[in-house]
């Protein structure tokens, strides 16, 4: 007791802000959820339509997102969800099931607008866009007998995801849409949205100095990791939304499009898509910095092995420039295999987790700036908070090891050295966990 006091003053409250990074994850069911899948597919095959209702909209609620409110009486029922900017609003009875989502005001007729419509149904599997009276809307249906669960999610799942995406840009590409339904979005204050804009012109700044010092053919692959990090950077800790999320994918794009332009070529194309980012102004940014509820992610899940393969393969291809003194884009090409799963998979909870603190560790000022006060990796004096970091690693893992029995991570093979040699370590770890239940 007389200890703890004596050294109270090394021990420092910890100030963790309610402010959420990255994109929604659905991948992170606990075991009562899953099983509620499987009664809801054996209700239905039963031919207990609205029981088998029930369990589905029980395996897709999330209690800490509150993202769904589902009623019903013996011969009905509505629900209605969050699926970021939109509301997906829906109803059903002992014969047919049916969902509606709003993506905009359209006070008088527009050719243009319902050429679009047009085009993009043929892309949809289960919903299709519609119009009653002046308002632009996408629906789902189905008779109860055919609304089986994978039926119902990807349904859903279609109708929800397409309607988010697709509300801001119709809206921006055409002036006399008028945006609705929105009331739900949840604000964030301009001191954050600040910070965030500040490290928005930091990061790309940063970057794009960066590759001016270096030779363009030389370098190709390095600059193609920094370029495609920085990205995934500000996918994770900015969570832009509407048209600037629209374009930080068309800039990864670029990349990843299949054609045979040289990487050069590429390079170039995703730079001065930064460069057009750099010259927004707050007003131009800060509409589309927001916090919204989710039910479904809009990436899928992938094995582990996926993964570990990302991981293992930006590790090695790292050596180079540690080896030859570039640190600044050995530290870029680990974080690149890392957040390139953040991006385009949907995580179990433990590895998202696990990415926030690497985040955390890799950009403390960031967190600093947003009202964090862990300081988990001082680059100045090139200081680990190890004894906090492992904390962490341990509460992450032990929160989860009920439903993954294998789950571990050896801490003891972790190097504080320097930032390269705790990356490499770091996302090592990550690739060789056991996510078997």
């Amino acid at each position: 007791m007389v200890f703890d006091k004596l050294f109270a003053w090394r021990k420092k409250k910890k100030i963790i802000p309610d402010i959420p990074f990255g994109r929604y994850s659905d991948n992170n069911k606990i075991i009562n959820k899953v099983s509620r899948w499987t009664e809801g597919d054996e209700l239905y095959k039963q031919q207990k339509y609205q029981e088998s209702l029930d369990a589905f909209f029980e395996y897709l609620r999330d209690e800490e997102e509150q993202n769904i409110v589902y009623e019903r009486n013996e011969k009905e029922g509505r629900f209605h969800f969050y699926q970021g900017s939109k509301i997906v609003r829906g109803e059903f009875n002992a014969e047919r099931l049916q969902a509606q989502v709003t993506l905009a005001r359209m006070p008088q007729p527009s050719v243009a607008v319902m050429r679009r419509l047009l085009e993009m149904n043929f892309n949809l599997y289960y919903s299709r866009y519609a119009l009653d009276e002046d308002r632009l809307c996408m629906r789902f249906d189905s008779e109860m007998q055919n609304a089986n669960p994978n039926k119902l999610y990807y349904g859903l799942k279609e109708l929800a995801t397409k309607a988010d995406k697709q509300d801001d840009l119709l809206v921006e590409e055409f002036v006399l849409l008028q945006p609705l339904d929105t009331e739900h979005i949840i604000s964030i204050t301009d001191a954050e949205k600040e910070v965030k804009y500040s490290f928005l012109q930091k990061w790309i700044k940063e970057t794009l100095d960066y590759i001016n010092s270096v030779d363009a053919e030389k370098f190709s692959g390095g600059i193609a990791y920094l370029l495609l990090a920085l990205s995934f950077r500000i996918d994770y800790l900015v969570t832009p939304e509407g048209k600037l999320l629209h374009d930080l994918e068309k800039i990864v794009d670029i990349y990843y499009r299949k054609d045979e332009k040289p990487i050069t070529d590429k390079n170039g194309g995703m730079i001065e898509g930064f460069k057009k980012m750099l010259e927004r102004s707050q007003d131009q940014v800060f509409p589309f910095l927001f916090r919204s509820k989710h039910v479904f992610s809009i990436v899928s899940p992938q094995n582990h092995k996926a993964v570990s393969d990302a991981i293992t393969s930006a590790a090695q291809n790292m050596v180079w420039y540690r080896d030859n003194n570039h640190t600044f884009m050995a530290n870029k090409v680990l974080e690149y295999g890392f957040s390139f799963c953040q991006y385009s998979y949907s995580l179990p909870k433990p590895l998202s987790d696990l990415f926030r603190l690497y985040m955390h560790i890799n950009y403390g000022d960031y967190f600093t700036a947003l009202g964090f006060s862990q300081v988990l990796y001082d680059p100045l004096l090139n200081r680990f908070d190890e004894e906090e970091i492992e904390e962490q690693i341990v509460a992450i893992i032990e929160s989860w090891k009920k439903k993954y029995l294998k789950l571990q991570f050896t801490i003891k093979n972790l190097r504080y050295n320097n930032l390269v040699s705790f990356n490499n370590t770091y996302t090592t770890e990550i690739g060789n966990m056991n996510f078997d239940a």
